[in-house]
């Protein structure tokens, strides 16, 4: 079997991460007919283009699932906590891209270019990482093969679409009503998002950190399997529709040099240096939007630590951060030949 004769299903297809992984079926030119798009009773019968086909959506319940090969639950923790596991029972392989799997145990959390050999372990389910964690290990994975990291200090710029559909239409409207001379009214964020940051992504812990931030901490470390990696991150919410960016300190263990920062990234599947400030190159959301690659620039030594380099990266959250990982873990393992549970092989 190859990727393109697997019976997809696509659970929350009418949410921004859902309408990314068919965009991107589509232009893998993946067969209408091996596609089933599931979403909320609510949207159940909505129509969906797909090419020159229209797809109906079906209402996601567990007898959804007869047939299906793959399942892509971008629905939410609520949905992926009642019917992932009912899936995997009648032989689905599901890659799952909430929270709720990602730090358990027995479920592998995964970036293909940096550790896919964990699918081989996997129970019927595999988790995809956070948004931001995604490109920061892949960097952190290219950087390592020149000297061991010691800790990495992030900030990152979010754009809305991380947050939804619904997060996107209120910087767009509120956008509309201060260029207006209106007041914006916040609804799904607590502050005016519209020409304005917020330092605040996720709810915030005891510790003065927000979960988000302390996903980028646990994510990291089991995806790098490097228990012991400080990651200390700050996550920022930015009026931009997609792509988030990260300003990145990494700290080695001992010195790299900027050529040989360059040279491995460079070199790493699915970055792409760009890096020429004199000409005004260095990544960009407007840049890294539509991409699958995570850009990489600015990257410069990092006068506050001996043995640190700096950089920035720019990465489309709606695809490598979202629904292109998703997939590509679905390449992975039918290369693999292990769409059925470590335990059935």
């Amino acid at each position: 079997m190859n990727s393109n004769e697997t019976n997809i299903a696509v659970v929350g297809a009418t949410g921004a991460a859902g309408g990314t992984a068919l965009e991107i079926l589509l232009e893998r030119n993946h067969p209408a007919d091996k596609i089933t798009l599931m979403a909320s009773e609510r949207s159940a019968g909505k129509k969906i283009r797909y090419g020159g086909a229209e797809l109906t959506v079906i209402h996601a319940t567990e007898d959804a699932f007869e047939g299906i090969d793959v399942a892509l639950f971008a629905a939410g923790g609520y949905v992926s906590r009642r019917l992932a596991h009912k899936a995997v029972d009648k032989g689905v392989f599901v890659i799952d891209k909430g929270s709720i799997f990602r730090m358990d145990p027995s479920i592998p959390l995964v970036v293909p270019e940096v550790n896919g050999d964990d699918i081989d372990w996997h129970p019927g389910i595999v988790s995809t990482p956070n948004c931001t964690s995604t490109p920061l290990v892949m960097v952190l994975d290219a950087l390592r093969a020149v000297a061991p990291v010691k800790a990495v200090t992030v900030a990152t710029y979010q754009s809305t679409t991380g947050t939804g559909v619904a997060a996107n239409e209120e910087l767009l409207e509120q956008s509309r009503t201060v260029l207006d001379g209106g007041e914006a009214k916040p609804e799904v964020y607590p502050h005016e998002i519209a020409f304005n940051v917020l330092p605040h992504v996720d709810d915030f812990l005891d510790d003065g950190y927000t979960k988000e931030e302390h996903k980028m901490l646990r994510e990291s470390r089991k995806i790098l399997h490097d228990d012991e990696l400080p990651v200390s991150a700050t996550c920022v919410r930015v009026p931009v529709e997609v792509s988030h960016s990260e300003s990145v300190q990494i700290e080695f263990e001992s010195d790299v040099t900027v050529q040989e920062a360059k040279r491995v990234l460079s070199e790493y599947d699915g970055v792409i240096v760009v890096d020429d400030p004199s000409k005004n190159e260095y990544p960009m959301p407007i840049k890294a939007t539509g991409r699958n690659e995570v850009l990489v620039g600015r990257i410069r030594k990092d006068i506050a630590h001996e043995n640190g380099i700096a950089l920035w990266l720019s990465c489309d959250n709606l695809r490598k951060g979202a629904a292109l990982n998703a997939l590509q873990i679905m390449d992975e393992a039918v290369r693999r030949d292990a769409l059925k549970p470590a335990s059935q092989r």
